[in-house]
């Protein structure tokens, strides 16, 4: 497929998304999930009888995760600073975003998740926002901010809270990357531990992504990062500024590179049996000869969009075995939308007090393991994969009672069934809205089409 098909069929999605969006005006709304038969119901549902309600859960704030929508609800914030690839648009511009992202929460997962941008000015200003709002959530979905303080707005909330907060430019972008890398080594035959991985862009998901390879189980000193000053080691000269402006930044650069490797990305990459790239999209930014310079049977992750650092098949041709992009034309899409709704409905379900790297090195495993008999180009599920969501779930919702983060307690197959038949009343819900016309069909598209 050349660039120019590419671009022509982006234009179309751009087109066809602004047309669509003026005529739905919003992707999710709320509606009643109780019944209204006539004016004595509200008698429960309001008052009088509902400030039996708040008096019981001021007696035990826990209880509004049983008797409100909070255990299902989730606030996904953001302050529009990098949207995309778009970058610092601002919080009216990132609502169209964080809708879309509401609407694969509860298609997938059955979350209520409520879109907030927010118009903030600084750091400080947002995790005071945070935590005013944290009695209204079960969970926070972070979203869309730039870095480096979206690590410290992270670290903060998941200190500061009683809920599970997750940004998921980072942890879920780092959660996909570690299932692929788990089938791409088990087909290769490679350990994890031996493995030596190359990550071009230290930003927030190759950060993240390094964080949680050291937690499944690879070797640190075996990993390195390279930005646009350089690969990350001790010596380099704005160490001082990293210490001050970036610390994980800085603690990586202590942590990894064992053989304090020093140069740029071909020297970064030679050698290596992994290559994670999150850089500056276009097909030179990795070029084919530093690929030929990779060990044998080279695992390739090219994820910039929505043109990758280094075409497929030209990826291939200098001798990598298997390749990821983040586009759903080409196989092995690394897509942080296998992560989330699974996650967060385990973390709900569990009623978790927080999310940590454990895990979510359990939600990866799920994800490899979910692929039976996994291929060359095909290392990870699709979002057409319904039964992934509720799997990921269980095994999130375990792993926080296993690590004490949980406030309900239950088997992996519990909440299994839990989820399953959560996400498929939500399914089946919005099945029959669309069956009976209740959700418009397209402009222009028929009902069935």
């Amino acid at each position: 497929m050349s660039f120019m098909e590419d671009l022509e069929r982006t234009e179309r999605y751009n087109k066809l998304a602004i047309e669509y969006s003026e005529y739905y005006k919003g992707k999710v709304r709320v509606v009643p999930k109780v019944p209204v038969r006539h004016l004595d119901d509200f008698s429960y549902w309001y008052t009088p009888g509902i400030a039996a309600v708040s008096t019981k859960i001021a007696s035990d704030k826990d209880l509004s995760f049983e008797l409100t929508g909070r255990w299902n609800s989730v606030a996904i914030l953001t302050d529009g600073t990098r949207v995309l690839g778009l970058g610092h648009v601002g919080p009216e511009a990132a609502m169209p975003v964080m809708e879309g992202k509401a609407l694969i929460f509860n298609f997938f997962g059955g979350v209520n998740a409520v879109p907030i941008p927010i118009r903030v000015k600084s750091q400080e200003e947002f995790i005071s926002v945070a935590k005013a709002l944290e009695p209204s959530f079960g969970g926070y979905n972070l979203e869309d901010i730039e870095s480096p303080k979206c690590f410290t707005i992270l670290e903060t909330l998941q200190k500061a809270l009683n809920i599970p907060v997750w940004h998921d430019d980072q942890l879920g972008t780092a959660s996909i990357i570690l299932a692929g890398l788990i089938n791409s080594l088990r087909l290769v035959g490679k350990r994890m531990e031996d493995a030596r991985v190359t990550f071009v862009g230290a930003g927030a998901a190759n950060i993240a992504a390094a964080f949680l390879l050291d937690a499944a189980g690879f070797n640190p000193k075996n990993i390195i990062l390279v930005d646009s000053k350089g690969i990350l080691e001790p010596e380099r000269e704005d160490m001082d500024v990293l210490m001050i402006n970036n610390p994980l930044k800085y603690q990586l650069a202590l942590k990894t590179n064992g053989d304090r490797v020093k140069g740029g990305i071909p020297e970064a990459i030679k050698g290596s049996d992994v290559v994670v790239s999150a850089a500056k999209q276009g097909p030179d930014t990795i070029k084919r000869d530093w690929i030929k310079a990779m060990e044998k049977d080279g695992i390739v992750f090219a994820l910039a969009n929505p043109v990758p650092e280094i075409w497929p098949d030209a990826a291939k041709e200098s001798g990598a075995k298997i390749v990821a992009t983040g586009r759903s034309d080409y196989p092995n899409q690394i897509n942080n939308s296998l992560v989330f709704p699974g996650v967060f409905r385990g973390v709900l379900d569990a009623r978790a007090k927080g999310v940590n790297f454990q895990v979510m090195v359990a939600a990866s495993n799920e994800i490899a393991n979910f692929i039976e008999d996994p291929t060359p180009d095909n290392i990870v599920p699709t979002m057409e994969d319904w039964e992934l969501y509720p799997s990921v779930a269980s095994a999130v919702a375990s792993k926080t009672v296993e690590m004490k983060l949980a406030r309900k307690t239950g088997t992996k197959q519990k909440f299994f069934d839990i989820a399953s038949e959560i996400i498929q009343e939500n399914r089946n819900i919005y099945m029959d809205l669309l069956d009976r016309n209740l959700v418009k069909p397209l402009p222009g598209v028929r009902k069935n089409d």
